[in-house]
């Protein structure tokens, strides 16, 4: 059994070359780096929807960040909409690392789209903080990081698809 063909054939996880092993192993770190953002976000909404009582802040931004008019979007709290985002980020990645998908363009475009739309919100979030609410919540800046990461690491699965 060999474990990496490199002349077009299939190897045993079913790559069709040495190009193919790449994109698992970002997707692994984008499953990792969503999974750390859904657990962020998860502690934001605690907070948000009243099961926290105090928001753990290091730099003293996060409650007023929190607790501004622009916390919320379209009625639901952003740190749900991250959730959310978190989420589909994570079954996409894990989907992904399956030898049957590991090379589906609509995957790699999926996981590109999605943290695209993040990357952008969190950018619009960060512009807010900065400007507009003069406050900054560490966590909201880790997870404008995370998403950004996430961006970063699907942008070779999509050079990768079919």
């Amino acid at each position: 059994m060999s474990t990496v063909a490199t002349d077009g054939q299939m190897d045993e996880f079913g790559a069709d070359d040495v190009a193919g092993a790449r994109p698992p192993a970002t997707r692994m770190a984008i499953a990792v780096l969503a999974l750390i953002g859904l657990l962020v976000s998860t502690y934001l909404s605690m907070y948000k929807l009243g099961f926290l009582g105090v928001i753990q802040c290091t730099i003293g931004g996060c409650e007023k960040v929190q607790t501004s008019r622009f916390a919320d979007f379209l009625g639901l709290p952003v740190s749900l909409w991250g959730m959310g985002a978190y989420i589909t980020l994570l079954a996409l990645a894990m989907l992904g690392v399956q030898p049957r998908f590991q090379r589906e363009r609509w995957v790699a475009l999926a996981l590109l789209g999605v943290s695209g739309v993040g990357v952008a919100f969190s950018g619009y979030l960060t512009y807010l903080e900065a400007f507009v609410i003069h406050a900054w919540c560490q966590w909201c800046v880790i997870s404008a990081i995370l998403v950004t990461l996430i961006f970063l690491l699907s942008i070779p699965g999509l050079r990768q698809a079919r």
